[in-house]
């Protein structure tokens, strides 16, 4: 019996001939030729009826002409090369900066009217009237309740559970196994470590770092702080300087 293949596959889609893509597959081009944007193109070729096309970086950073076998542009040239009313983009860039370079090329793409697109993995349960931005990729096995709304440009690694009624502000970061419980807030521009547990009701300013294993039982009203332990304390340190942001 031979090797079946899967039906989001490189190859299918290859084959596949446009009418018969779902209506709201799109030819994307992946912001970023690092680990993040492997994986996102992983992602979307395998798991989503999406289709790859093309890669774009930045000219001053951009070392080859392909990647994947795709081509590689300059993040500048993206327009000319894919027309926006024709592509979709994703920036696939992980937390460097505290999000902030995922932020910045987010706006460029966006300024040269792309629509980007999410990825929601169909191994993730996600209730009827959650809310998702754009730019978003939330991987398997992640848990969202009711009335969950995710803003633009966040990552939500596997396997977390975000409680009801809670909100994951923009440019969130979102780490392993994290357990959100409901009417919660993760403050814009947080990075949320692998195995944190946040209670009920809690909320995080902005530009917060939470440490792994974490355990967040009231709210943190100061921004730019970093928080480890259980239950979760200040340690004095500046987010900014922990993820090498300037300014």
């Amino acid at each position: 019996m031979g090797r079946r293949r899967h039906p989001y596959s490189r190859r299918y889609h290859a084959r596949m001939h446009k009418a018969q893509r779902p209506a709201d597959a799109q030819r994307v081009v992946v912001v970023g030729a690092g680990e993040q944007a492997d994986i996102a193109y992983e992602y979307f070729t395998h798991d989503s009826p999406h289709e790859v096309v093309a890669f774009a970086v930045e000219a001053a950073y951009r070392d080859a002409d392909e990647h994947e076998g795709l081509p590689v542009v300059d993040l500048e040239q993206m327009a000319e090369r894919y027309p926006p009313g024709e592509h979709g983009a994703f920036v696939a860039i992980a937390a460097q900066q505290l999000n902030r370079l995922r932020r910045r090329l987010f706006d460029a793409v966006k300024a040269q009217g792309f629509q980007c697109v999410s990825f929601v993995s169909p191994h993730a349960f996600v209730w009827h009237n959650v809310q998702i931005g754009e730019n978003c990729l939330i991987f398997e096995n992640n848990v969202l309740q009711h009335h969950v709304s995710v803003g633009d440009n966040c990552v939500l690694w596997s396997g977390n559970h975000v409680g009801h009624q809670t909100a994951i502000e923009e440019d969130v970061f979102m780490a392993s196994h994290v357990v959100v419980s409901g009417y919660c807030r993760i403050g814009a521009r947080s990075f949320v470590g692998v195995n944190s547990t946040f209670g009920d009701n809690i909320e995080v300013a902005e530009d917060s770092v939470i440490g792994a294993g974490a355990v967040v039982v009231k709210t943190i009203a100061e921004p730019r702080g970093v928080h480890v332990g259980s239950p979760a304390k200040p340690t004095g340190r500046d987010a900014f300087a922990t993820f090498g942001v300037q300014g």
